[in-house]
């Protein structure tokens, strides 16, 4: 699959999270990818990283391995500390803008295979159902 550029990654997320500039779409992005990067693990997270142009790809790759699986409450709530200002509620709307466009760019195979990796929940983050 071809990669997006990084550009049109941001368009995307700025109009699913319905923020009033770029900037504040760059933003949660830049706090939202990285923290999901650590989450996964290779090959999946290459494979992902693959489908986005640098920086995005570099932000999925960069970060250290977590130490310790995040439940989807948990992300919300490290995200939230990340960004300023931010709350539960507003981290969850920016979490969702992120996951959700990069849902669609990984596609449905690649993406469950991510979901597969996370702890029970974060399907709903990334805008699709759980499945049991």
């Amino acid at each position: 699959m071809a990669e997006v550029s990084w550009e049109e990654f941001l368009a995307d997320v700025r109009e699913r999270g319905q923020y009033t500039t770029g900037r504040e779409a760059e933003r949660v992005a830049r706090i939202v990818l990285p923290a999901l990067g650590g989450h996964l693990a290779d090959p999946e997270r290459k494979e992902l990283a693959e489908r986005l142009e640098t920086p995005g790809s570099e932000l999925l790759l960069d970060p250290a391995p977590a130490t310790t699986p995040l439940g989807p409450r948990a992300f919300v709530e490290t995200v939230a500390d990340l960004i300023e200002g931010a709350t539960d509620e507003t981290a969850r709307w920016d979490t969702g803008a992120v996951l959700t466009t990069l849902a669609d760019l990984a596609g449905q195979a690649l993406l469950a295979r991510v979901l597969v990796q996370l702890p029970s929940g974060y399907a709903l983050l990334f805008g699709r159902a759980e499945l049991s």
